[in-house]
């Protein structure tokens, strides 16, 4: 199985595609300081998958890499991934 992560920046979305079939998506808003990860969706026949987190994993990992902003968790999803990972909480924005 092919698993591609992307980002979508024309949709503002990053993605997730297994053998070329969408398996997800995770919305986001971005400014100057900060990148709000705002919706996760996972297509029905792959839920519960461990899916959803990998794509979290990949658009956390896309924004340190890419530096200088703070990721703002407006996903209850992104938020339950960060208190699972605390080793990231540094990317938080200050509440």
């Amino acid at each position: 199985m092919a698993k591609d992560f992307l980002r979508a920046d024309d949709a503002s979305r990053y993605e997730l595609h297994l053998d070329g079939a969408l398996v997800g998506v995770l919305d986001y808003r971005e400014n100057e300081a900060s990148v709000s990860l705002v919706r996760s969706f996972t297509t029905p026949p792959f839920r519960g998958r461990g899916f959803a987190g990998e794509l979290v994993a990949f658009a956390v990992d896309d924004v340190e890499a890419r530096g200088g902003r703070a990721i703002v968790p407006m996903c209850w999803y992104v938020g339950q991934w960060f208190d699972q990972h605390p080793e990231k909480a540094h990317l938080l924005a200050s509440a």
